[in-house]
């Protein structure tokens, strides 16, 4: 048992599974839950899951938390606060009532990714981040694959209400979350970190690829799905059943992935990635038929577990007292794009959706471009093989004098 309650890679994997086993069951219920009981509109589910995303811009408030508790308390702490707002959100079935318990939910989980990430930075080798990674996306899927079971088997078969659903997924979350509390030890590893907030110049690149990533998060999240039900007449079971192909993908080639990661190194993982992407945008805006679009969504899905790639290259570059802050940071620029994106290319997808996938493209080859600036073994004071900032600090020095 002492044993176990000092392996902290055990302790990441079973927040890796419990986060998305609740949030999955909310999220799989919540169209159906706010049109039935609370005769939501648009403009209603619109407002919520803009509401939503507003925890996660402000990410970077995480770091102020910092200052009174310790990160790996403060990660347990949001996983609660997740769960509560879940279990909550069948006993309030009205529009302000889901506003709440939905921005609840998001405090929990969006404070949670922030730390996850950051402790697992601090907390696995740089040379086994990569494959760990890969491990923990195929934690991910099980746990949604089998939230997707239990909301089919527990409302199908045996006619469990929303409340009784929602309960039951925040209960067993907040179970899960007691026993990670009280079965590991407080693990210390890594150096102190910084408890302020800061941009630093030689993580310009890496600030440029979480944006980008955000926003093209926001395609496929938005854009893409919203198109197999617009042009291709994709029934719900059609959405769930391609999700559930593309848990079952990542449960099995994520940590494939992962060590396929550390071996080529991250510069050349994302220039496949990104070639890869200009490819399926493009391709979006041009498919026809339903089951090539599809396939092309699998295959956009996969592409996110290569974003491991992203983060390894940070942790490879980084001061190891920046990484919470840093975490927190980037986090918030993310989420610049996922506030953003959506409601300009709403009103371009309006005249023009094909335009919509080539803006996407857009994305990619500005991603690109940054991959492409990236050494093949990056490290603290190698972050980038052209540095555009030094030029223009010698030249402003140049003009000074």
């Amino acid at each position: 048992m002492s044993s176990i309650r000092q392996t902290p890679q055990l302790l990441l994997l079973m927040m890796a599974f419990v986060m998305p086993l609740v949030f999955s069951i909310w999220n799989a219920l919540l169209n159906n839950f706010v049109v039935e009981k609370a005769a939501f509109t648009g403009a209603e589910i619109g407002m919520l899951q803009s509401l939503r995303e507003v925890p996660g811009f402000l990410a970077f408030t995480a770091v102020f938390v910092l200052l009174v508790i310790k990160e790996q308390l403060f990660a347990l702490i949001s996983l609660a606060v997740m769960c509560v707002g879940v279990a909550l959100t069948g006993w309030l079935p009205f529009e302000f009532g889901l506003y709440c318990t939905t921005v609840l939910m998001s405090i929990g989980f969006h404070d949670f990714e922030t730390i996850n990430q950051s402790l697992t930075l601090q907390w696995i080798e740089k040379d086994k981040a990569a494959h760990f990674m890969g491990q923990q996306l195929a934690v991910k899927s099980f746990a949604s694959l089998l939230a997707y079971g239990a909301v089919w088997v527990f409302m199908e078969w045996l006619g469990y209400s929303y409340l009784a659903m929602y309960m039951l997924a925040g209960g067993v979350g907040l179970i899960i979350v007691f026993v990670m509390w009280t079965s590991f030890d407080t693990f210390t590893h890594g150096p102190i970190q910084h408890k302020q907030l800061f941009l630093r110049k030689r993580y310009w690149l890496y600030y440029g690829l979480v944006f980008f990533s955000g926003a093209r998060r926001q395609i496929f999240m938005v854009f893409a799905s919203f198109m197999m039900v617009e042009k291709f007449g994709f029934s719900v079971g059609d959405i769930s059943l391609l999700f559930m192909i593309n848990y079952v993908f990542n449960l099995f080639f994520a940590p494939k992935i992962g060590r396929w990661i550390s071996r080529i190194g991250e510069r050349k993982a994302l220039t496949i990635e990104y070639i890869g992407l200009i490819f399926v945008f493009s391709s979006y805006a041009m498919v026809d038929q339903a089951y090539l679009a599809a396939g092309l969504y699998v295959i956009d899905h996969l592409f996110f577990a290569m974003a491991i790639a992203v983060r390894t290259y940070f942790q490879k570059i980084a001061d190891p007292k920046d990484i919470a802050s840093t975490a927190a940071v980037s986090f918030t620029i993310n989420h610049i794009a996922a506030v953003v994106i959506p409601a300009l290319l709403g009103i371009v997808w309006l005249t023009s959706p094909i335009l919509v996938f080539y803006i996407g493209s857009g994305f990619a080859i500005c991603s690109l471009a940054l991959a492409l600036n990236m050494p093949n073994n990056p490290s603290l004071g190698r972050e980038v093989i052209i540095n555009p900032l030094v030029w223009t600090n010698k030249n402003n020095a140049q003009n000074n004098d």
